[in-house]
């Protein structure tokens, strides 16, 4: 990374994907000084039991508002529906105002490959907005960014889709993540209930083996967006990091 540290925006489906996802490495640039902004696309109100989703609603949003508060990170709270995220014109407008909000030099987005259908539809339109955020003839409500940031792919849930091709060294940051994941303790609740996980020795038993082969004790993946226009690379990333 560069002797200027970056403005990082890490772009979720749900109040808890950029912890589990890239929690270890936003930790790591919020050591080292960067700017970063956390984007949550929905409200995540059917992430819990019980019948009523507003109270589960209000509860992921606390969350939310202190994990990225425990990272001394800024959060945008899009407040779109759960399970039901769609590339609209109103969403995608949405995302590019998050751009324009951020200003990122880089940016971390959900893979498209994805298990869950609204990671896929936020990682798409989140790619997007990549270039639009710069057009100053795209107008919404606020002005249009100076450049097109790098955009990173983050791994999937389980590993499932192409594998990471940047490995970052999360070993110092591990336990920092682990309790970013506890502050969304109503998905530990959830993810017990739902599916008999246990939702942080997931997250770890996943960066242990994302690590193996590397010397890292615990590791997070990456891809580099490959299409056009090419704005930065892995020297955006904290490190250390190698190649996969």
């Amino acid at each position: 990374m560069s002797a200027s540290e970056p403005s990082v925006l890490a772009i979720g489906a749900h109040p808890d994907d950029i912890e589990l996802l890239c929690g270890g490495t936003m930790a790591l640039y919020a050591q080292q000084g960067a700017r970063l902004t956390f984007a949550i696309a929905t409200n995540g109100e059917v992430g819990g039991p019980g019948d009523d989703p507003v109270p589960i609603a209000q509860r992921r949003f606390e969350e939310a508002t202190a994990a990225t508060r425990a990272l001394g990170a800024e959060l945008i709270w899009m407040g779109f529906q759960d399970e039901m995220l769609f590339n609209t014109r109103e969403v995608r407008e949405r995302f590019i105002d998050a751009y324009r909000q951020a200003r990122p030099d880089v940016v971390f987005v959900h893979s498209q490959e994805d298990y869950h259908p609204d990671h896929r539809t936020a990682g798409q339109v989140a790619i997007d907005a990549r270039i639009p955020a710069a057009v100053p003839l795209v107008r919404t409500r606020l002005a249009a960014l100076d450049k097109i940031p790098h955009l990173f792919i983050m791994d999937t849930l389980g590993g499932v889709g192409p594998a990471p091709e940047l490995l970052v060294d999360v070993t110092r940051t591990q336990q920092l993540k682990e309790e970013l994941l506890a502050i969304h303790d109503s998905q530990v609740e959830w993810m017990r209930i739902a599916y008999g996980d246990d939702y942080i020795a997931n997250a770890r038993t996943q960066a242990s083996l994302r690590a193996m082969g590397t010397g890292f004790a615990y590791a997070e993946g990456f891809r580099s967006l490959a299409t056009y226009p090419s704005t930065g690379g892995p020297e955006l990333l904290p490190a250390p990091w190698v190649a996969a």
